[in-house]
Parts: structure tokens; sequence; C-alpha cells
């Protein structure tokens, strides 16, 4: 396709689903527009963009496809900003938000423009943010959610999935009802026990000076989804609140079914509940990429010796496999210790076990 392209918000995603309409649509042009100015200084001086425009008003007036990839609650006030716009009359609009209810909603407006408003959620992420970290890569194979309303032509959605042709995403479209709840359950609920496990844990280590040291490693791991930003997920947790509300009953409702087994101290009951729930969770696709970013982690056992670190990144340097975050789990006196590590792809993931290997007889790996 040919056309003029115009995305508002120039972050990871914004910058890389413009990385991808670029690489697919090599004769379109790419307008951005960021409040933070060095943010689309630098899309244009890093080729993500082509040009910069200076307001919202100025890039989006002869564009053919707007992105918006800003938080909810401003993507809600730019929807009304364009609706006040002369904008061209096939123009397709679309968002990246992660609750989709109350912006479609506010999107009826622009139907009597005879605009086409399609909410759009593409479920990738990373450990990095900002333009700088923008990929084309970091949609492929990635479920992108299209949440149009009833009253907007399927040609205009087979339009948009063309447009973004090039993320290699798979593309699921959804009523905007039925996004809010199935996020709400596999990525905006496990947000917030992740921020509860570790609010009642700092609470409790006002008393217990050890936990924090305890809490290293594995505990990081299972609760560093609440490093998330608190900005997103406050607009989150607002946008998509009767959801929640309704999920924090039926979470109450597990918790007191398990404190009632455990109360009643029974066994076997017990034991199907761990084990039900280690079923299920095994079954669950593994090279899938879901709502939640997946990490890519690979856990090295590592003599406690000065230099193993660097002699281990160094392979995978020479190999050409990035990592995306190194750490090192707490090392015991005369124990070798474990080097966590982390990669944007299971395909990288793999290729750094194998290099490993091949040039150590030191290291092994406690999960692979």
């Amino acid at each position: 396709m040919k056309g003029r392209v115009f995305v508002i918000g120039l972050g990871l995603i914004g910058g890389s689903l413009a990385l991808c309409i670029k690489k697919e649509h090599r004769e379109s042009s790419i307008i951005g527009f960021d409040v933070n100015s060095e943010q689309a200084r630098l899309a244009k001086a890093l080729e993500v963009i082509d040009d910069i425009a200076e307001t919202i008003e100025e890039g989006a007036s002869d564009a053919d496809l707007i992105i918006i990839s800003t938080p909810v609650n401003q993507t809600k006030k730019i929807i009304s900003l364009l609706a006040d716009l002369q904008l061209k009359k096939d123009v397709i609009i679309t968002d990246t938000g992660s609750t989709k209810q109350k912006v479609v909603h506010s999107a009826d407006i622009l139907l009597n423009k005879g605009c086409a408003f399609i909410g759009g959620h593409p479920m990738a992420g990373s450990h990095k943010s900002g333009v700088t970290a923008a990929k084309d890569i970091l949609f492929e194979n990635a479920f992108y959610l299209l949440t149009p309303n009833d009253q907007i032509p399927e040609s205009k959605v087979e339009a948009l999935k063309t447009w973004l042709k090039g993320t290699k995403a798979k593309f699921l479209t959804i009523s905007p009802d039925e996004h809010d709840y199935l996020t709400g359950i596999v990525s905006h609920f496990p947000h917030i026990i992740a921020a509860s496990i570790v609010s009642q844990t700092e609470k409790l280590a006002e008393s217990r000076n050890l936990i924090p040291r305890l809490a290293a490693g594995g505990f990081r791991d299972i609760t560093r989804i609440a490093s998330s930003s608190p900005e997103m997920w406050r607009d989150i947790l607002l946008q998509n609140k009767e959801v929640l509300l309704d999920l924090f009953e039926k979470w109450q409702e597990e918790m007191r079914k398990i404190k009632s087994l455990l109360e009643k101290e029974n066994s076997n009951d017990i034991f199907n509940y761990f084990n039900d729930a280690k079923q299920y969770r095994d079954s669950l696709p593994i090279k899938e990429k879901g709502a939640i970013p997946a990490f890519y982690d690979l856990f090295v056992d590592i003599p406690d010796v000065p230099g193993v670190i660097s002699e281990i990144t160094g392979y995978l340097a020479q190999e050409r496999i990035s990592i995306t975050n190194i750490r090192i789990h707490e090392t015991r006196e005369d124990v070798y210790g474990v080097l966590a590590i982390s990669f944007q792809t299971e395909e990288d993931r793999q290729r750094a076990e194998k290099c490993i290997l091949s040039y150590t007889d030191y290291a092994t790996f406690i999960i692979s």
C-alpha cells in the first residue's frame, strides 16, 4: 500500500509499528509526533520515521492511517481532538492501548466524519522502552487484537491488517467487551496480584530484616511484572474497573477455598489443588506469545570465581547473541552461583544454551 501514515506517540510500540510499516510499504511516508520532542528527534535520526509533525493537527490532516500509541487516557483526548479536525474521508484510525471498551466508545464521534476507528492491541513488549528500543521484529508471532465496533465494515478491518502486515503478528478480531474481559484475566489481574505480593512483602519486611535478602532471585522473577509502569497500570485499572472488580470477587472465592483446605488440613485436596494447577499451567502453549510479554531466561550454574561472568557474556557476544538482561542470583560460599540471562526470543535462548555448552565444561543449566 502507498500512503501517508501518522504515528502519535513514538515509544517502543509506536516506533516498532512505524518500522514494520516502513519495511512492508516502502513507498509510504511515515510522519511522527511525540509530546517529548527529544523522542521525535531520535525517531527521525534513527530513521524510524521520515518526518516530524510539530502538532497533531499538522500530522493528521493528510494521513491515510493514524496510529495513536499513547496511554489510554491520552488516547481518548486525542480522539476528541481528531474529531474536530478536517481529516481524509477514508482515513483509518487505530490505537495500541491495553483496554478497549471506553476507548472504542469514545471514538463513536468519529463515525459522523466518515472515519473508521478500529481499536488495536498488539500483545508484545520488551524489557526496554522508548524509541531507541523499537524493532521491526517485536510483534512477530504475537497476538494482535483488533476491536472494531459493529458499524465498521470488514473491508476497513482488512485494510488495517494490510497496513500492519509487516508486523507478522497473528490478528484476532473480537468485541471491545470481550477484549477487556480476556485481558483482565490473563494480563491485568496477574499484574495486580504481583504488585500485591510485593506490597505485602514490603510491609512484612519492616519487622523481618532478612526478607529483602531472601526475596532475591526467584521471588524477583515471579513478581517481575510488578516493575511495570505505575502510570500505565493506574490508567488500566481505572479503564477496566468493572471487569477487575468482578475478578476480585472470584479471586477472593479462590482464596477462601484454599484457606478452607488448609484449615481442615485436607492433605489430598491440597495436593489435588496444586496438582490441577500444575497440569493446567504445564498444558499452556510454550512457544506462543500471550498477553504478558514472555521472558526467555537461561539459568546457568557457574563457579564463583573471578572473570567467569565476563567469560560467559564474551562467548555470547562472539556468536552475536543479544541479551536483554543479566543478573546474579545471590551466590553462596563454596557453592556454584546462578547466572540468570534473559533473551528477546526463544531462538536466541536456545542458541545461547548451545553456545555456552560448546565453550565451557563447567557450566550447567538449572532450567532449559
